[in-house]
C-alpha cells in the first residue's frame, strides 16, 4: 500500500477537515480528496462521511487510525536504522492501581532485558505526563494502541474465621445474604450482582468502594465477602479465595500508547518488547 494515502489519512483523521489535511500535506484538496477516495477504494470501505463543516470519522476509520500511525511509524524507523544510538531510553510509565506486583515487576524485567538501554520512571495512572500506561483494555483510548499483556481472574475472597472460608468452592446460591462489599465501578461486581438478581438471590449491600485495595481492606476488617483479582489478593495473604462455580470473570491488563507517539525510538522499543513478553494473551 502506498504510504502516501495513509499519510493522507492521517492527516484527515487528525485535522477532521479536507481543507486543513490539504494545507498540512502541501497539496490540493483535489488531491488529497483523489487519495482518500483511492485509500477507501483498496480496503473497501468508507473511511469518512463529508460535509460543508467538514467530515465525520467512521468506525472503519477508528479502527484503521492506530494501524496506519503504526505503520508509517514503522516506515520512518526502517530510514533511520542505521542512525546513532542512543545512550538510554527513558520511559515514563503510568500503571493503573491494585495491578499485580508480581507481574508489573516481571514486565519491567522483561523489557530491560530485550532493550538493556530502558530507563523506567513508575508514575500515577493519572499522571499527565505519563508516555505510556499499563492499564486495563476498557480504559483504551481511540487514539491509543494496546498491546494484551496479562489476565487476572476474580475469586470470591473471604476472611479465614468465615463459614465460607472452610469451603473448596461455592455455588452462585451460597452467596444468598451474605454481607457484599462492592467496587461500584468493577464490571465484574455488577454481572455477579446480576446474575444473583437474575436466579432470585440478593446479597446485603453493607460498603461501596472505588478501588480494589479498599475493597481488600474492608474485607480484611471483616466487613464482608468480595470479589477480587487474583492480583491484588498477592498483598492480601490473610484472606481466603474460595473457588466460585460461576461463569468465569477476568480483567485484562495491557500497555497503552499514543498511536501518534508510538514511532519515537524508547517507545517503539516498548511496544517491541510487549509483543514478544510470553505471558502475553
Amino acid at each position: 500500500m502506498d504510504a502516501r494515502l495513509l499519510r493522507s489519512f492521517v492527516a484527515v483523521f487528525e485535522e477532521r477537515s479536507m481543507t486543513a489535511a490539504a494545507e498540512r500535506c502541501y497539496v490540493s484538496q483535489p488531491s488529497l480528496s483523489s487519495a482518500i477516495k483511492q485509500l477507501e477504494s483498496e480496503l473497501g470501505v468508507q473511511l469518512f462521511i463529508r460535509h460543508k463543516r467538514g467530515v465525520d470519522l467512521t468506525d472503519q476509520a477508528h479502527h484503521l487510525y492506530p494501524m496506519a500511525v503504526q505503520t508509517l511509524g514503522q516506515l520512518k524507523r526502517m530510514s533511520n536504522l542505521f542512525a546513532e544510538q542512543p545512550a538510554s531510553l527513558p520511559i515514563k510509565l503510568a500503571n493503573f492501581d491494585d495491578l499485580s506486583p508480581s507481574l508489573l515487576a516481571e514486565f519491567i524485567q522483561h523489557c530491560k532485558s530485550q532493550q538493556p538501554l530502558f530507563s523506567f520512571e513508575l508514575l500515577d495512572h493519572q499522571d499527565k505526563s505519563a508516555q505510556a500506561r499499563l492499564t486495563l483494555d476498557v480504559f483504551k483510548q481511540e487514539d491509543e494502541l494496546f498491546i494484551p499483556l496479562w489476565q487476572e481472574d476474580y475469586v470470591l475472597c473471604v476472611p479465614r474465621q468465615h463459614p465460607l472460608a472452610q469451603q473448596n468452592q461455592v455455588e452462585i446460591a451460597a452467596l444468598n445474604n451474605y454481607n457484599f462489599i462492592e467496587c461500584v465501578v468493577c464490571e465484574a461486581h455488577q454481572q455477579t450482582l446480576s446474575l444473583l438478581a437474575s436466579q432470585g438471590f440478593a446479597v446485603n449491600l453493607v460498603a461501596k468502594a472505588q478501588h480494589k485495595t479498599q475493597v481488600k481492606h474492608l474485607v480484611n476488617a471483616g466487613i464482608g465477602i468480595s470479589f477480587l483479582p487474583k492480583g491484588v489478593l498477592e498483598t492480601a495473604p490473610q484472606l481466603q479465595q474460595v473457588k466460585l462455580l460461576a461463569p468465569r470473570m477476568y480483567r485484562s491488563i495491557g500497555l497503552c500508547i499514543k498511536a501518534s507517539a508510538s514511532a519515537k525510538p524508547a517507545l517503539a522499543a516498548l511496544i517491541d518488547a510487549a509483543n514478544t513478553w510470553p505471558n502475553n494473551n
